[in-house]
């Protein structure tokens, strides 16, 4: 009923209008219908994902392939550059290609290693492909193909990461049973969020009783027993690596407190009686020293003083001291009276002197 009364309509429409009317729509119609295809020409078919992450020295291949529309007929124009993360500031173009020419663009740290991926980007492709990342390559990419009047682009962004180190495994506690162990794993270097996961290398489980932080790596076990004995392999990993290292956990006895405590006391015993031996050595040396110095001094009181000199003496040896090249000697009285006499002799009865003697103890004469 409805396509009867549409057809009638049109009929009516076509019978009431001028024969150059209609014709006028129809060149409208077919304008219309040319731009409406020629706006849809160039298209970027890549479907790739949008986020790429890449570990530090990889390789990477950004895709972009493209599909020319008939009526694109201009001069074939393909850029790659790096999109500003600062609106106002420009992008910063990477490579070109143009008239069958390729175009590296800067010298900058992001230009090293940049080609396309084809040999000719003109066959449909224009991926970009990064022989050796590293972090300055982190970015957000953009491609850009014109074939006038088409054009297209689409942006992928590269988040270039470090791999984790082999991480360092290590016990924390005596190991003993009935007491509180950890395992801890640490990785020196990666980038985060880094994930641990500890488990054992046998078939066996890790009990339920142990727990595990995924974010610090530490395997804790409150109550150590015979089933936590055996080798632990903690592995760390990021989204572009993983590492691992292994540990034996032990189980083993407590010692016997009776014993620890009896090694205790002998052993603190036999500490004060080295100490008692040393201080009794020191107290006997420190007195035997003293007795002698006080024998010494006694001995020195006990001596006799010297005789006193008398006056004549001192006389003689003030003079001895005055005189230092005098020499005293002994002389017989005889001698001195012939000397005098001029040989003239005297019996001994007429001057009864006594002879003086030279004494060499006191330096004079008595």
């Amino acid at each position: 009923m409805f396509r009867q009364s549409s057809s009638g309509l049109r009929s009516a429409f076509t019978l009431s209008c001028p024969p150059w009317f209609t014709g006028f729509l129809l060149c409208t119609a077919t304008l219309f219908s040319t731009e409406l295809t020629c706006t849809r020409g160039m298209q970027v078919t890549s479907s790739g994902p949008q986020t790429i992450q890449k570990a530090e020295g990889e390789s990477v291949t950004l895709g972009c392939s493209y599909t020319p529309s008939p009526f694109d007929t201009g001069e074939l124009d393909i850029e790659w550059s790096v999109v500003s993360p600062d609106t106002t500031q420009k992008d910063q173009m990477l490579i070109s290609y143009t008239s069958g020419t390729e175009y590296v663009h800067g010298h900058h740290a992001l230009a090293k290693g940049l080609s396309f991926a084809a040999r000719d980007p003109a066959m449909g492709d224009a991926s970009l492909s990064i022989a050796l990342l590293s972090p300055a390559h982190s970015a957000t990419y953009q491609c850009k193909v014109k074939k006038s009047p088409g054009v297209d682009m689409r942006k992928v962004s590269v988040v270039v990461m470090a791999k984790p180190s082999v991480p360092k495994c290590w016990v924390e506690g005596g190991e003993l049973v009935g007491e509180a162990v950890s395992l801890h794993c640490k990785s020196a270097k990666g980038s985060t969020p880094l994930k641990y996961t500890w488990r054992r290398e046998s078939t066996d489980p890790i009990p339920a009783a142990a727990t595990q932080n995924s974010v610090t790596g530490e395997l804790k076990i409150s109550n150590h027993s015979q089933s936590f004995a055996g080798m632990y392999l903690c592995e760390v990993n990021n989204a572009v690596g993983a590492e691992r290292c292994r540990i034996n956990l032990k189980a083993n006895k407590p010692p016997n407190r009776a014993a620890v405590i009896v090694g205790t006391v002998v052993g603190s015993l036999l500490l004060i009686f080295i100490l008692l031996v040393f201080l009794g050595l020191l107290y006997w040396k420190l007195s035997s020293r003293y007795r002698y110095e006080k024998e010494f001094s006694n001995e020195i009181r006990e001596d006799a003083p010297p005789p006193e000199s008398r006056p004549g003496s001192r006389r003689t040896t003030r003079s001895a001291s005055e005189h230092p090249q005098v020499a005293y000697c002994q002389v017989a009285e005889t001698d001195v009276s012939s000397f005098r006499g001029g040989g003239r002799s005297h019996s001994p009865s007429s001057n009864s002197r006594t002879p003086v003697k030279y004494d060499s103890k006191y330096g004079y004469a008595v």
